[in-house]
């Protein structure tokens, strides 16, 4: 039988479809169900940095900076009571699915600074967590703000937390960096030993209606997955860590192409959302199946087979493929006009 194991974060893996995090790791039952269905790792939904500085008191020192002159921010962040789960929930929720899962559960921390994880990074490592994503979600509005320090800031915090903590870390990137090929090799210098490809910034919309800024969120599509397939293609071979796939995985054909592309691990939530955990099986069967048709005996046998490093025309990735995809370009025919 075609073997579907996989290595990522150093940490062996049955297949390669992992469950990221959502709303359905949320609870001790949500988490049982996606093993049950199948899912060779659980990303846990995000802990939040807000979360831990309203618990530590520490609102006045991290969040009422600048208070003063924008008072309003502060609306948006919500009672500690308001949370669903807080920090403390949070590490018992890891300690209980580690006394029950027999696969991986990777925390999620999602926040901007050093100083609002270190502590529950220990935390929960000593919780149990198999590992930690780190999800930097940062929106640089300070027009003065230079790059190079949006780059230190994603480097500090890994840095801070991988002096930390003993397991793995991964680091959530979005696509924005201006050289992201270099901050990827940062990050690793760094000891990040896995990259996800890539987060999904959740941009506000305007209610036409109200005139308020209103927040939305939409689930990933399919066609989503060309940027971060392109950029595991490009970094696939080329630097010591392991690499995810996380947007637009909505059937076998994408967990596919993001294994062809280089991915050690592809995740998967809007799909699940749509279909329900049980939708695990359909796309780790049609892995297997789509291997087995074309005769492959592995996963590792074919991921990366057509990663930049080994394709036979390495500019398929770079500008000649975009001049290429131009000329591709046919418009659609006109109806011819009705004879009156």
């Amino acid at each position: 039988m075609t073997d579907l194991a996989t290595t990522y974060l150093g940490l062996r893996l049955k297949h390669p479809v992992v469950a990221s995090a959502g709303p359905l790791s949320r609870t001790l039952d949500g988490i049982r169900e996606l093993e049950d269905a199948g899912a060779s790792a659980i990303v846990l939904f995000s802990l939040f940095e807000e979360q831990i500085r309203l618990e530590n008191a520490a609102t006045e020192h991290l969040i009422g900076v600048g208070a003063e002159s924008f008072p309003e921010a502060l609306d948006y962040f919500p009672a500690i009571e308001d949370y669903e789960v807080g920090p403390e929930p949070y590490l018992e929720l890891i300690r209980r699915a580690r006394e029950t899962a027999e696969i991986p559960i990777i925390a999620s921390l999602n926040g901007t600074t050093p100083e609002g994880w270190l502590d529950y990074a220990r935390q929960i490592e000593e919780a149990g967590a198999s590992a930690l994503e780190l999800n930097v979600y940062y929106i640089p509005a300070d027009l003065t703000l230079p790059a190079r320090e949006v780059e230190e800031l994603y480097l500090q915090v890994l840095r801070a937390v991988k002096a930390a903590v003993r397991i793995p870390i991964a680091m959530k990137l979005n696509p924005f960096f201006s050289a992201l090929g270099e901050m990827a090799h940062h990050l690793v210098s760094s000891g990040a030993d896995g990259l996800v490809l890539f987060n999904r910034f959740y941009q506000p919309d305007f209610d036409l209606e109200t005139l308020e800024v209103a927040p939305t969120l939409q689930l990933s599509r399919p066609e989503e997955i060309r940027l971060p397939l392109l950029w595991i293609a490009i970094l696939h071979g080329r630097l010591e860590v392991s690499l995810a796939a996380s947007t637009g995985v909505h059937s076998q054909d994408e967990v596919v192409k993001y294994l062809l592309a280089g991915a050690d691990a592809v995740m998967t939530t809007s799909a699940l959302l749509q279909h329900g955990p049980r939708y695990l099986e359909t796309l780790v069967s049609g892995l297997r199946q789509w291997l087995e048709q074309r005769g492959y005996d592995s996963v590792e046998q074919m991921k990366g087979s057509m990663s930049q490093r080994n394709v036979a025309h390495p500019a398929a990735f770079e500008r000649a493929n975009y001049i290429k995809v131009l000329e591709s370009f046919q418009p659609p025919a006109q109806a011819a006009p009705s004879k009156g």
